[in-house]
């Protein structure tokens, strides 16, 4: 049984590991997912990835792109998948999804392995190169944590980007999706704001 102060975005969540396999069609795609319990949404795909991945804009042409949070990896596979050209990073603490992202990598990508970097760590650390910086960052946050932490983070986001780079994320409408485009538009007003699309609940972000 899974501990109640256990959380997906824990170092080792403490539970009993299963693998689950997910099959998803994804931007006309089909994909193969391993999963395991302890890791977000390890039965299927959550509503909300799934929206930001049909609706997130993936340049064609060699970029730098993030899935920031990963989980077991559909954000940042289909990037690769779409954008074969960029240099794709992966990044979660929780190391059960970062095992699954390798495998899943190897399943749905197994020659593009070296243009595609899976690192363990707490949001940025891990990277080894400091000065590095994207042409895009995408997220589906994991708001269980609070909405001060992920403000917190958005601070570091731009950081992070080149000249004309942008972050794309997904929120609920009811955890808080009206005020985060309120703050955004507030803390940012020289930026650009918008919402790519709002369905079933879910609002999708385009920053910066």
């Amino acid at each position: 049984m899974e501990r109640k102060n256990q959380h997906y975005s824990t170092h080792f969540p403490d539970v009993k590991l299963k693998v689950y396999t997910i099959s998803e069609s994804l931007r006309r795609h089909l994909y193969i997912f391993k999963t395991l319990t302890g890791v977000f949404s390890f039965r299927k795909i959550d509503l909300g990835t799934k929206i930001l991945i049909e609706h997130m804009f993936i340049p064609k042409e060699p970029s730098g792109l993030l899935d920031l949070g990963c989980g077991y990896g559909p954000i940042g596979i289909v990037l690769a998948y779409e954008s074969p050209n960029s240099v794709v990073y992966l990044i979660d603490i929780n190391k059960n999804a970062i095992w699954c992202a390798k495998e899943n990598l190897k399943i749905n990508l197994p020659d593009n392995k070296k243009r595609v970097k899976v690192l363990s760590g707490n949001y940025f650390e891990p990277l080894e190169n400091k000065d590095l910086k994207f042409n895009g960052i995408y997220m589906n946050p994991p708001l269980r944590e609070g909405r001060k932490a992920f403000i917190k983070l958005l601070c570091e986001i731009p950081d992070y980007l080149k000249p004309n780079g942008f972050f794309q994320f997904v929120m609920k409408k009811k955890m808080g999706a009206l005020y985060m485009f309120k703050f955004l538009k507030d803390s940012y007003p020289d930026k650009k704001i918008d919402i790519l699309c709002k369905r079933s609940g879910y609002w999708v972000f385009n920053c910066f």
